[in-house]
């Protein structure tokens, strides 16, 4: 069984009289450990299928199963908890909390969860020393550079072990150099720790460093022409 299961799903939106569909007919799979990078133009869906995987807005048509579990039919409270636990989310912009030192924004996520306070102590340890910032562990995000911030965001993203890491244009701020920096620690964490993610980018050289390169258009999946060995890619289901 794959870990997501995503079968012919739609997105649609009411803006007055005008009816929008970001995603039409999607079905997709994505396996356990697999680096999965989705491109597109902008308003082609990309965004809305993470939403939609992470938990945070709900199909109109269709079935998201991760980990076996029909996301759909958690109620908003448990779709909450449900998140905490098996979703981990990067951003483009951070997102920490100013006032909070690394520690405290990386630990964030296990509040929500049922872990004693030496757990979390040891969790965000392990998550600061996977970023490679365990000397910044007490600094706050104005003491911090970009790249930095991102790496507070990516363990912040794998401190609580999620089923799946999903990532919304996570270098889209930073410079050409710190781009580097993290997708090799991204590509690092997926190849050391079987992390799974699940990319947007608009980036053609982000995308190449994932496993599978899938393209959204006009919200639907295109069959891509190759993987990064140059075989057909697979999981895209009818």
């Amino acid at each position: 069984m794959a870990l997501v299961e995503i079968r012919h799903v739609t997105k649609e939106y009411r803006k007055g009289e005008q009816k929008i569909v970001p995603l039409k007919d999607v079905s997709l799979e994505i396996d356990k450990g697999d680096y999965v990078s989705l491109m597109g133009a902008s308003g082609s869906g990309k965004s809305t299928l993470l939403n939609l995987v992470a938990g945070i807005d709900r199909p109109t048509a269709g079935e998201i199963r991760v980990n076996g579990e029909d996301i759909g039919k958690l109620s908003r409270t448990r779709l909450a908890h449900w998140r905490a636990a098996h979703v981990g989310y990067i951003f483009q912009l951070h997102n920490l909390v100013p006032v909070l030192t690394a520690h405290e924004n990386i630990e964030l996520p296990l509040l929500l969860l049922p872990f004693s306070t030496t757990e979390r102590r040891k969790r965000v340890e392990i998550a600061l020393e996977a970023v490679g910032l365990s000397d910044r562990a007490d600094h706050y995000p104005r003491q911090l550079s970009g790249g930095q911030e991102q790496r507070v965001g990516i363990a912040r993203a794998i401190v609580a072990d999620p089923a799946i890491v999903v990532a919304d244009e996570p270098t889209g701020d930073l410079d050409a150099e710190t781009t580097e920096q993290i997708l090799d620690l991204l590509q690092r964490l997926n190849k050391e720790l079987g992390t799974t993610f699940l990319m947007v980018t608009h980036d053609p050289h982000s995308a190449a460093i994932a496993r599978r390169r899938l393209r959204l258009e006009k919200g639907q999946l295109l069959e891509p022409s190759a993987n990064v060995n140059g075989h057909a890619e697979r999981g895209i289901t009818p």
